[in-house]
C-alpha cells in the first residue's frame, strides 16, 4: 500500500474506496421488506423499510461526497469494465425505494425515484457499453462476471416501479405502460446476451475458486426480477389494446424465466460448496455479499406474485420458505458488515502501533 494511502485518515480512505455495489444492501433490504409485506408480517416489513430508506439516503450522500472529493477514483471505476456495471445497483436500489414509498402512499416521491433512476439508467447504459466496446483490452470473455447482469436488474426494476406508478399519471398512463413493456423486452434481450457470455465463461473456461463470488447469484436474481416484472405487466391495467394482445407472450416467457431462475439455485449452492468446503476458502464479508441476498428475496417475491397470478398455491409455499431464507442471509450479511466496521478501527490502531 502506498505510504500516502496508508496514512490517509480512515474516513477519507473509506470514502475513496467506497464500492458501488453497496447499494445492493438497499436492494436486498427493500425486496425482503416487500416480501414480508406480501405475507402480512408487518413488523418485519416496516423495520426493513426504515433500514432500506436510511441506507439509501446515507449511500447517496456518501456517493455524492465521493464524486466531489475523489472524482479520479469514481472515473477509474466508471472506465473499468469489471466495475462500471456495479453502478446499476443505484438504479435498482432507487426503484426498490420507490416501490416501498408508493406502497405507503407517497406517489409523488415514487415518481421522483423513477425519474431519477431512469436518468441514471440511460447514462450508465451507454457509458457501460462504450467502455466495454472501446476500453476493454482483454480480447476474451475472462472479464465477464455475474455483476454485468445487474444491468438487467436495473432495467427490470424500472418496469416494476413504472407499472406501479402508471395509474397515478392520468392521461399519460398509456405512455408509461408502453415504456415499461419496451423496457421489459429490452431486459430480456440483455439477459440473452449476457447470460450466454456468462455461461460460456464458467462452463468452458478454466475457473479458479477466487472467480466464484456472490455476484454469481445475480444470474438468478436477474431472471427472478424479469419474472416478477412480467407478472407485474400481467396484473396491471395495460391501458392500450395493443399491449393487451401481448399478454399470451408475457405469460409464457414469465413462466419460462422463473423456471430458469429456479434451475440456477442448486447450481449456485454447488459453486459455493466447491469454493468454501471443497477448496476451503473462508467466507468473509465483502460489499458484493448483498448481491447474494437480493436474488433470494427477489425470487421469493417473484414466486409469490406468479403464484397469485397463476392461482397456483405451491408457488406461495415456495415463496414463504424462500423469504425466511433471504432474511437469514440478510442477517448474516449485516453481521458481517458490523464486524467489518468494528474490526477496521482496531486493525488501524494495531497497524499504527506496529509502525516504527
Amino acid at each position: 500500500m502506498p505510504e500516502a494511502v496508508a496514512h490517509a485518515p480512515p474516513a477519507r480512505l473509506t470514502l475513496e474506496t467506497l464500492h458501488p455495489g453497496n447499494f445492493a444492501m438497499v436492494m436486498a433490504s427493500g425486496i425482503i421488506a416487500i416480501g414480508f409485506g406480501t405475507f402480512r408480517f408487518d413488523l418485519i416489513a416496516d423495520a426493513l423499510y426504515v433500514f432500506a430508506l436510511c441506507a439509501w439516503v446515507v449511500l447517496v450522500a456518501l456517493s455524492v461526497g465521493r464524486m466531489v472529493l475523489f472524482m479520479p477514483a469514481v472515473r477509474n471505476d466508471l472506465l473499468n469494465p469489471r466495475m462500471v456495471f456495479g453502478y446499476f445497483t443505484l438504479v435498482a436500489a432507487t426503484d426498490i425505494v420507490g416501490l416501498l414509498l408508493h406502497s405507503r402512499g407517497h406517489a409523488g416521491l415514487a415518481l421522483a425515484c423513477w425519474v431519477f433512476a431512469f436518468a441514471a439508467w440511460c447514462s450508465l447504459l451507454y457509458l457501460a457499453f462504450s467502455v466495454l466496446t472501446f476500453l476493454s483490452h482483454e480480447h476474451n470473455v475472462n472479464i465477464t462476471h455475474g455483476g454485468w447482469l445487474i444491468t438487467i436488474v436495473g432495467t427490470q426494476s424500472l418496469v416494476l416501479l413504472g407499472a406501479r406508478i402508471a395509474p397515478d399519471l392520468g392521461h399519460y398512463a398509456g405512455y408509461m405502460m408502453v415504456e415499461v413493456h419496451m423496457l421489459w423486452g429490452l431486459g430480456l434481450a440483455f439477459y440473452g446476451i449476457f447470460v450466454t457470455l456468462f455461461c460460456y465463461r464458467i462452463f468452458f473456461l478454466s475457473l479458479d475458486p477466487k472467480d466464484i463470488s456472490p455476484l454469481l447469484w445475480v444470474v438468478m436474481g436477474a431472471a427472478a426480477i424479469t419474472a416478477n416484472a412480467g407478472t407485474t405487466l400481467l396484473t396491471e391495467d395495460p391501458q392500450l389494446p395493443f399491449l393487451a394482445l401481448q399478454r399470451p407472450f408475457i405469460h409464457g416467457v414469465t413462466l419460462m424465466i422463473w423456471a430458469w431462475a429456479t434451475w440456477w439455485i442448486p447450481m449456485l449452492f454447488l459453486f459455493g460448496f466447491w469454493k468454501h468446503v471443497s477448496r476451503r476458502l473462508p467466507l468473509t464479508y465483502e460489499p458484493v455479499l448483498w448481491s447474494l441476498v437480493f436474488p433470494l428475496g427477489m425470487y421469493a417475491v417473484a414466486s409469490a406474485r406468479l403464484g397469485l397470478a397463476a392461482e397456483f398455491p405451491p408457488l406461495q409455499w415456495i415463496s414463504l420458505v424462500m423469504i425466511w431464507i433471504a432474511l437469514a442471509a440478510w442477517l448474516f450479511a449485516l453481521a458481517g458488515l458490523a464486524l467489518r466496521l468494528v474490526s477496521r478501527p482496531a486493525r488501524r490502531r494495531t497497524d499504527r502501533t506496529a509502525t516504527p
